[in-house]
């Protein structure tokens, strides 16, 4: 089987845009820099492995509180 160099481009450019995509949704729910969580999702997944791991930590990884405002009801 011939595995040529635009195939592993290509398969390198998708992780990146599933990986990214998967780091942001997680890192809106499970961190408070989602941002950050997406860039280091996407610089992770050119090494696809990497990329994967990080989705695993993500996903293992508490959900913050949102609703967390300061206010106090009684």
């Amino acid at each position: 089987m011939n595995i040529n160099a635009t195939v592993v481009g290509e398969i390198i450019f998708i992780s990146v845009i599933v990986i990214g995509i998967l780091s942001y949704y997680l890192g809106k729910r499970k961190t408070n820099t989602p941002k950050i969580a997406t860039l280091i999702g996407a610089l992770l997944s050119f090494i696809p492995p990497l990329g994967l791991i990080y989705l695993v930590i993500l996903v293992l990884k508490n959900d913050i509180n949102q609703n967390n405002t300061g206010d106090r009801v009684v």
